[in-house]
């Protein structure tokens, strides 16, 4: 009796389907050059008319934006914390989703959370600043720059399905 059911059962598993296993999700790194249009984009985007409701909205024009210290730190803060909500929900900003990038975790392939994409955006002010960063992507395999590696980011192209 327990001979018919273990038959049936290696009858069964022959003809089974086999069970596809999960590869690995490949990550394609994004080029470089499409990471800077990207950026520029979102600069038109987003940075630009921040900038011109502060100016003209907020206050009383160019020459009072030009006097106050206050106001291109607002206008910054206001861009990172965006940056860092479109990063976190999407990990795309207009610019990355118009040339087919995505910012994501380097060891689990998914977004990054709210908080590691605010210091993302702090160190690559750090990074824009020394300028240093900027050209590490020219030297490494994975285009890494020095705010990607303090993160543990990773700006990778996204695949057509």
């Amino acid at each position: 009796m327990w001979y018919n059911y273990a038959m049936r059962f290696r009858n069964l598993k022959k003809n089974s389907k086999p069970t596809e296993a999960k590869e690995p999700q490949k990550l394609v790194y994004a080029p470089y050059s499409y990471r800077v249009k990207a950026f520029i984009t979102d600069m038109f985007m987003i940075y630009a008319p921040i900038l011109y409701v502060i100016t003209y909205v907020f206050m009383s024009g160019k020459d009072d934006f030009q006097a106050s210290q206050f106001a291109p730190f607002a206008g910054v803060a206001l861009y990172g914390i965006i940056y860092a909500v479109l990063l976190s929900k999407f990990g795309q900003t207009p610019g990355k989703k118009a040339y087919e990038i995505k910012v994501v975790n380097a060891r689990s392939g998914e977004n990054l959370t709210f908080f590691r994409a605010i210091f993302r955006f702090a160190m690559f002010l750090f990074t824009a600043t020394t300028l240093l960063g900027l050209f590490i992507p020219f030297y490494r395999r994975d285009k890494k720059a020095l705010h990607d590696l303090v993160c543990g980011s990773l700006v990778v192209a996204v695949k057509k399905l």
